[in-house]
């Protein structure tokens, strides 16, 4: 392993602790203290893969990372990539979450099938301290898209007298929240009212 190091505009890929000093003594600003190589030698050879900063004024560092890169060309090419490989997971995670919020609010007037978890505060009687218990939670309901589904579930939910406004409920646009559209009119429940209809809870 090698090290990549730098100092303001300073830079040097070295491949020993004798070099990184030899790099950091071409400095004139940089004061060479005596625990400098042990404190250099001890990152080199720990299993840390974070950087280490190296105070050496009042407000100076040096940064030194761990690097495979055998020339600083090439240490600087993969850094390149790397932030590259970054940027495009960054684009990649925005565009699932704007798919979702799409999909969420997509307009389908009808009935939906909402689906999820959450975390119920129920007090213990013996006790009378509280805990979370996780309680599944399924209903039909008539609404204008998923989220106008999940609003309509969340605000019944905390609407009724059985349950502790302190649970905690799901994010719409978490994996833990389900929904499905079942059409514009279901059998089932095409007569009643547009409020949710609790089929399972437990």
């Amino acid at each position: 392993m090698n090290l990549y190091i730098r100092y303001f505009d300073h830079e040097c890929l070295a491949k020993s602790v004798d070099e990184a000093l030899d790099f950091l003594s071409s400095i004139g600003e940089i004061k060479m203290e005596s625990n400098m190589p042990s404190r250099i030698a001890t990152f080199l050879s720990s299993s840390n893969l974070y950087p280490f900063r190296l105070k050496v004024s009042y407000s100076n560092y040096v940064l030194f990372l761990k690097t495979e890169a055998e020339t600083l060309e090439q240490f600087k090419e993969e850094q390149a990539q790397r932030k590259e490989q970054k940027a495009e997971r960054v684009a990649t995670m925005a565009e699932r979450k704007k798919n979702i919020l799409d999909a969420l609010n997509e307009q389908k007037v009808g009935w939906w099938e909402v689906m999820f978890t959450f975390k119920r505060v129920i007090t213990m009687p013996d006790t009378g301290k509280c805990k979370y218990i996780d309680t599944p939670f399924r209903v039909r309901l008539k609404a204008n898209s998923a989220m106008d589904a999940y609003n309509r579930v969340i605000d019944h939910l905390l609407e009724r007298p059985d349950i502790d406004p302190r649970s905690q409920f799901p994010s719409p646009k978490s994996e833990k929240f389900e929904y499905r559209y079942l059409g514009e009119e279901e059998a089932e429940k095409k007569e009643e009212e547009s409020t949710p209809s609790e089929e399972a809870e437990s």
